[in-house]
């Protein structure tokens, strides 16, 4: 499938500063590529794709009542959201009721989120004192 790399960002929903952050490249250039300025290689545009769940149509597609996209690769037993964090999931999706799924799905992100936004807030806490836990 070919994609232009706005539509790739905008699956993801991140802004361009976002998208330009989390694939390592200058915004200036991101925003050359959207404006039709320059045109990324075609080996670029793979790699992001490939790296964006809802550009793999062998994924199962879940939404949210919060409009929140993940999606689930039952052979790798993944689940992921729109910008490509991964879970792992022991258990079978299968026979679980799919409005109950979504629910299961989006809090457990969330959980995730706050979670990862606690570590990265303990990280920023200890740069900036000098203490050991013990």
């Amino acid at each position: 499938m070919n994609y232009i790399i706005k539509e790739l960002r905008l699956k993801t929903g991140l802004t361009q500063v976002e998208f330009a952050q989390r694939f390592d490249i200058p915004v200036s250039t991101l925003r050359k590529w959207e404006q039709s300025e320059s045109t990324p290689p075609a080996y670029v545009i793979k790699l992001i794709a490939s790296l964006i769940p809802g550009t793999n149509n062998e994924l199962k597609v879940f939404k949210s009542s919060s409009r929140a996209v993940y999606y689930y690769d039952p052979v790798k037993k993944l689940l992921y959201d729109q910008i490509g964090n991964s879970i792992f999931v022991n258990e079978s999706l299968e026979g679980v009721n799919e409005e109950n799924l979504s629910i299961y799905i989006n809090r457990l992100f969330e959980d995730f989120y706050s979670i990862q936004k606690k570590f990265n807030d303990d990280l920023k806490y200890d740069k900036e004192e000098d203490i050991l836990w013990s």
